[in-house]
């Protein structure tokens, strides 16, 4: 069980590293119309794996850009609290 400030690992955090660059996502259209998110296999240059599916391909650039934001906001909690305001 992990608390709640509890340090993620490093391997946690290469692959959230990587789930925030947008370079390492695509969208790909399907058979039946549908757009699918996928996102590429940390450490490989061509295995995707598909996240999600969408009927536009501007939603399916939008979860992207939500699943970017998710994991951009866990590195900067990830790297501790931070000074916002100090007192003299």
């Amino acid at each position: 069980m992990t608390t709640g400030n509890q340090k993620p690992s490093n391997e946690t955090i290469k692959q959230w590293e990587h789930l925030a660059t947008k370079g390492n996502w695509r969208i790909t259209q399907l058979p039946n119309g549908f757009y699918q998110t996928e996102c590429l296999q940390q450490n490989s240059k061509d295995e995707w794996i598909d996240v999600t599916r969408r009927e536009t391909i501007e939603g399916a650039e939008a979860a992207i850009d939500g699943s970017i934001e998710h994991f951009s906001k866990r590195l900067e909690a990830a790297s501790g609290p931070k000074v916002v305001k100090t007192f003299k």
